[in-house]
């Protein structure tokens, strides 16, 4: 038997080609849809750290298009929570290869 292979490992994840296309709205609440987040909550409260967390992370791992990332993920937000968000390890490096200004400086 070979090696687990993880669906993280394999899925494909979106990324955009620049951090600009990421204009999401930076404050009210954000109404996701079933597309992306199948959960009971499915609005976020952009005032609240943990809701945007919760928000980024949930886009973040399931959009399958560039465009859903910038219609939902505001680039000044993610940039500010990133250190704090939980995602899959190869998810993380492809977007730290993309915007190496996320990569979090060492103290």
């Amino acid at each position: 038997m070979g090696p687990r292979v993880r669906y993280a490992d394999v899925r494909p994840y979106a990324v955009p080609d620049t951090f600009a296309e990421l204009a999401g709205p930076a404050e009210g609440v954000v109404a996701l849809p079933t597309s992306l987040d199948w959960t009971p909550k499915q609005s976020y409260d952009l005032a609240d750290d943990a809701d945007v967390r919760l928000l980024y992370e949930t886009v973040l791992r399931e959009a399958m298009h560039a465009e859903e990332l910038g219609r939902h993920v505001n680039g000044d937000l993610l940039a500010r929570v990133w250190p704090r968000l939980w995602l899959p390890r190869r998810l993380r490096v492809m977007w730290e290869s993309r915007f190496p200004d996320l990569v979090p400086v060492a103290a």
